[in-house]
């Protein structure tokens, strides 16, 4: 029992870890010798990447950011693949796929790297999704990409897909671990938004291409 929490333990640990590479602070280092967290909106995610450093390293960090949620995923479904005899049990298997999850989105929004600092955690969060239940993870992406369309507005379209993720876990009857995970990444991002739900129901969530406010806002 205690090597089971052990090795459990280790693959959280790894699967945060993993999450909390901070992409979008290490591409403004780079590229332009800056910390990001003290431009635009002070995120280091994919959209504030995009308003600083321009499309390329923007599409970049969304794209690494979006694989580190994979990764995460797969340390616990390859230590499964690959370890003959797994001291976990298989019936634990769905379960630590959602704690796995659930630390890779942590790790990316309080990165260990940066002060507990990071994004919102959009981007890390359809790589689990996808690398979970990839039905679930394009269905998160089309409500995202609709939404996004018809407003323009980026923390919307966030906002949206995240609470369609658990409504589609369940409309597709993933294990109940998956469930939960989903509801409660669901409301880790609502929350990590809330100044930008604020912003919407005021009418002053700048649109894509619209300059950025100079109050603080999001990935």
């Amino acid at each position: 029992m205690a090597l089971e929490w052990i090795v459990s333990g280790l693959l959280l640990i790894a699967a945060y870890l993993l999450g909390s590479l901070p992409t979008g602070y290490l591409a403004g280092r780079l590229l332009k010798g800056i910390d990001i967290r003290d431009e635009g909106s002070g995120s280091t995610g994919a959209t504030n990447v995009l308003r600083t450093l321009g499309k390329g390293p923007a599409l970049l960090v969304l794209l690494i950011d979006a694989l580190k949620g994979v990764g995460a995923i797969a340390l616990v479904n390859g230590y499964y693949a690959l370890v003959e005899t797994p001291v976990i049990s298989l019936t634990w298997q769905p379960w630590l796929v959602a704690g796995a999850a659930f630390a890779a989105v942590l790790g990316h929004s309080k990165s260990i790297w940066i002060k507990f600092t990071g994004g919102k955690s959009v981007a890390t969060g359809l790589g689990v999704l996808l690398a979970m239940s990839w039905p679930v993870g394009l269905g998160a992406l089309g409500v995202f990409a609709v939404v996004l369309a018809l407003f323009r507005i980026v923390s919307l379209g966030s906002i949206t897909a995240a609470i369609a993720v658990p409504i589609l876990m369940i409309f597709l009857s993933a294990p109940l671990a998956y469930q939960l995970f989903a509801s409660a990444a669901a409301l880790y991002v609502v929350v990590r938004h809330r100044s930008n739900i604020q912003r919407i129901l005021a009418g002053t969530e700048p649109q894509v291409g619209k300059p950025l406010p100079t109050e603080p806002q999001s990935n």
